[in-house]
């Protein structure tokens, strides 16, 4: 198993259009479904609150309505996310007949700096975080 990179995919009966409203939506993802408790917005500088702490969220690219990629700090709660204590998420929107997959890609795990037991532990609670917000993601745009 590689221990670097989350990657998932989920088809949305919806119309690309539908779903990048959603997708785009600053920091939909962080903490518990669905989503954080509060979120200020400065720039392309997104604070997400949640009961696990408050998560500073980079916008790196955005190309709509197929690309968005986000660095952010899920292991260091509070922590300005940068190169060496983040990971960077990938969405990736392709419309095809009767709706939208959409592809979400984390990687930077093996780069973290913790034990490879740690990068293991942070990777797999965030896996199962995709796997949850992907369907509150679905629930939310399925037309």
């Amino acid at each position: 198993m590689n221990n670097d990179v989350i990657r998932r995919e989920i088809f949305i009966h919806s119309s690309i259009k539908n779903v990048w409203e959603a997708i785009s939506r600053p920091a939909w993802w962080v903490g518990d479904a669905p989503g954080p408790d509060n979120v200020e917005v400065t720039g392309s500088r997104i604070v997400a609150d949640t009961k696990y702490g408050k998560f500073p969220v980079l916008i790196e690219r955005e190309e709509p309505p197929n690309y968005l990629v986000c660095r952010w700090s899920s292991s260091f709660p509070g922590e300005e996310p940068e190169k060496g204590n983040s990971t960077l998420v990938e969405f990736n929107l392709e419309e095809v007949d009767g709706g939208t997959w959409v592809r979400v890609i984390e990687s930077g795990f093996a780069s973290l700096p913790v034990s490879g037991e740690k990068q293991r532990k942070y990777r797999q609670g965030n896996a199962e975080g995709w796997e949850s917000q992907l369907n509150v993601l679905r629930e939310k745009t399925t037309e």
